[in-house]
């Protein structure tokens, strides 16, 4: 198996963007998911990593650099995505990279190709002169238990130490340390005929719905005929 970037490997850029991932469907309706994500290998590709054995591409890690305005912010994925193509549009020095996604081929899920892939990511943002890689982690088991606040999720642990969450694990084992909860990573909202084209679900009833895949409840409003979902996730640091 070899992990390099996509600007060692161009020709792989339309491979990549196929490549399946685990994320529940309706995520890809999130508005800056929508605008920006199929654009990192294309402005970012010294930063996006590809994993193959032969021909075939087995792998992916997107991570961007941006700009650090101080503390992690609350609003995560979104905030990151936002300030990393605000940053280069203006050609601005960044200092810190962020995680965006690791993405591994169906058959080869479980087998720790994940962790190569984190470990991978550091490295080749210590090789382009940065001291840290964040990350807004959505922790993988996290939807079997939607109705458990991220505050309390993201710090248990099991008899060794170790978190509870196995994505978690993979970044703690690597290096990282969890540095803070982002509430609101990801937005998604739309109105309910959309929701159920999105999930097949009825989205009869106001208040909390349990949407398959999802981290917590979506929130219904027949009265106002919406459904939002409102993402948390986990902001882990990686010191290089």
């Amino acid at each position: 198996m070899e992990i390099t970037t996509l600007a060692e490997r161009p020709g792989l850029e339309h491979a990549l963007l196929e490549l399946s991932g685990e994320w529940p469907g309706f995520t890809g309706h999130e508005p800056v998911t929508q605008s920006r994500w199929a654009e990192i290998p294309q402005v970012f590709p010294e930063f996006v990593l590809v994993a193959t054995e032969g021909r075939e591409l087995v792998a992916r890690g997107f991570s961007v650099p941006f700009r650090s305005r101080g503390a992690l912010p609350g609003t995560g994925w979104d905030q990151v995505m936002i300030w990393a193509f605000r940053d280069h549009a203006a050609e601005m020095k960044t200092d810190t990279v962020s995680a965006i996604e690791i993405t591994i081929r169906g058959g080869r899920r479980g087998t720790g190709l994940s962790g190569r892939m984190l470990e991978a990511m550091r490295a080749n943002a210590k090789a382009h002169g940065f001291s840290e890689l964040v990350a807004p982690v959505r922790p993988n088991a996290k939807h079997l238990e939607p109705k458990a606040s991220m505050a309390e999720y993201a710090f248990r642990t099991r008899e060794d130490g170790l978190p509870h969450d196995p994505w978690l694990r993979v970044h703690i084992r690597a290096g990282g340390v969890i540095d803070s909860i982002a509430p609101a990573s990801m937005v998604v909202a739309g109105s309910l005929d959309q929701w159920r084209d999105w999930t097949d679900l009825p989205f009869d009833l106001s208040g909390p719905v349990e949407v398959p895949g999802a981290l917590v409840p979506v929130t219904c409003s027949l009265e106002h005929d919406q459904a939002v979902y409102v993402e948390p996730n986990v902001w882990v640091r990686h010191s290089l």
